[in-house]
């Protein structure tokens, strides 16, 4: 896993970041409209902010007295093609256990 994985990881982490993430999906937010639904401080969401834009998931923009907060998806598809990995390995595992299951039931008859 590369040191990037490791910043993307911990910032998705935290089910406060996953929100924020789900809410740029719909797409830009002040951080002003990131911090309504929750019960926190603009501060306390800065800070989250700040942990995703060091991970890369978001970028700040600058239109005129706003700062738009923008969901950056590469290092999302970097963690599920890393992910896609491991499943590929658990689907094949399973499919060997199912085998070996099915070779014993035939056993058994």
């Amino acid at each position: 896993m590369t040191p990037q994985l490791d910043v993307t990881f911990a910032a998705l982490a935290d089910p406060t970041r996953r929100a924020i993430l789900a809410r740029l999906q719909r797409g830009e937010a002040s951080v002003t409209e990131l911090a309504e639904p929750f019960s926190m401080t603009q501060p306390a969401i800065s800070k989250h902010l700040k942990v995703l834009e060091k991970a890369g998931l978001v970028t700040r923009g600058r239109d005129a007295q706003r700062r738009p907060v923008r969901l950056e998806a590469r290092p999302l598809r970097d963690a599920v093609e890393w992910l896609a990995g491991y499943r590929r390995y658990w689907a094949e595992s399973f499919e060997r256990l199912d085998d070996l299951l099915d070779e014993l039931q035939e056993g058994k008859s």
